[in-house]
């Protein structure tokens, strides 16, 4: 009953700041900042358990390494789908300012999204019905969440589900580490927005302007390239890659 308890509380405290600090880059940051603070609120006093996930020691490491691997990811599925004629890239002029804007919209959103999804949800039904039934779970959940988004089909979340849900929730199992997940969950997103792509179908100023050509399945069309068959595949070959590896120290 307690997990039931934590997990709702968790849920709706985490979910309840990020809606309410969703306004624009500068509240998206103070937003991650208070979920943070609301999900250690929540396992200390409610769940009454140490929350080793969010721990400050090596947080820095892990967020490093967590963004590495989202950066990496996105540059080299844009470059595969640019190399089949999907994408073209030209420069916009714009800098400082374009990326303030991705990656504090990124951080609120990748922050309170994995407390959400990978420190409460994925472990309250891992603790109920295993790792590999919580994985699919939360990752079928947070691919459907996108459906309402613009330019959303089916597809695109039943994409999102494959290629970020089961990529996250491994990277969370592999790592026991929020600040991993949301490090790989922000890269990802400031990138794409940055590249021009729109992020979840959701269009931002970037650093290029992409036109795109080909099939939807190659490009993702206006859901942007989290639609594209090419990052679901990468997606999917790393998570299993993730879910065989050894904890990093």
């Amino acid at each position: 009953m307690r997990t039931v308890i934590w997990l709702v509380a968790g849920l709706v405290g985490v979910g309840a700041v990020s809606a309410l600090t969703a306004l624009g880059p500068v509240t998206a940051v103070i937003g991650a900042v208070a979920s943070v603070v609301v999900y250690w609120a929540v396992t200390k006093y409610i769940a009454k358990r140490p929350a080793p996930e969010i721990a400050r020691a090596g947080a820095g490491r892990e967020w490093a390494r967590g963004s590495a691997v989202g950066a990496g990811f996105v540059l080299f599925a844009a470059l595969v789908i640019a190399l089949f004629g999907g994408y073209s890239f030209s420069g916009s002029g714009e800098f400082l300012g374009v990326f303030f804007s991705a990656a504090a919209t990124a951080l609120g959103a990748a922050v309170a999204e994995e407390l959400m999804f990978r420190g409460l949800l994925l472990q309250a039904l891992e603790k109920w019905l295993g790792k590999w039934a919580a994985l699919g779970i939360t990752s079928a959940l947070f691919g459907f969440m996108h459906l309402t988004n613009p330019s959303a089909t089916v597809w695109s979340s039943i994409a999102i589900a494959c290629e970020a849900g089961m990529l996250l929730g491994a990277a969370f199992l592999w790592r026991r580490n929020i600040w991993f997940v949301a490090g790989l969950h922000w890269a990802w997103n400031t990138v794409v927005a940055l590249l021009g792509i729109p992020v979840s179908g959701f269009a931002m100023p970037g650093w290029f302007t992409t036109e795109v050509s080909g099939p939807a399945f190659l490009t993702g069309g206006g859901f942007g390239i989290e639609a594209s068959v090419v990052p679901v595949l990468l997606g999917l070959g790393i998570a299993v890659w993730m879910l065989r590896r050894p904890k990093l120290v």
